[in-house]
């Protein structure tokens, strides 16, 4: 049996085209995610906190430099720590995470009702 006939029969398995959808409807849904995460989460607690955009949040390694925003200091070719954009990663992360924990936490539950 030659490669291209391997290949084309592990190609058209079930298994690899769920993964393949699983992916695309990943991709799609962390995408959603971050959306809900710096469009509807972090504006309220931005303004909680003295209307701080968090996406904008910095630490300019620059001791001298006279850049004031994120914008600036990107302009100016400063070195910066962007911790903001960080916070807003690890958001999306926890995020994501929880709503994986509650799905396999659901199939679980319907795989265990279906074995008794």
């Amino acid at each position: 049996m030659g490669m291209m006939q391997e290949f084309k029969e592990f190609a058209v398995k079930g298994n690899v085209v769920d993964m393949a959808v699983g992916v695309i409807i990943g991709g799609a849904f962390g995408k959603i995610v971050t959306s809900f995460t710096n469009d509807i989460i972090m504006p309220p607690i931005g303004m909680m906190m003295g209307n701080a955009d968090f996406s904008q949040l910095f630490l300019n390694l620059k001791a001298d430099s006279a850049a004031k925003t994120l914008d600036e200091a990107t302009k100016l070719g400063d070195p910066v720590i962007r911790y903001g954009a960080f916070i807003n990663t690890v958001l999306d992360f926890v995020i994501v995470a929880f709503v994986i924990f509650l799905v396999v936490k659901q199939m679980n539950r319907v795989v265990g009702q279906k074995k008794a």
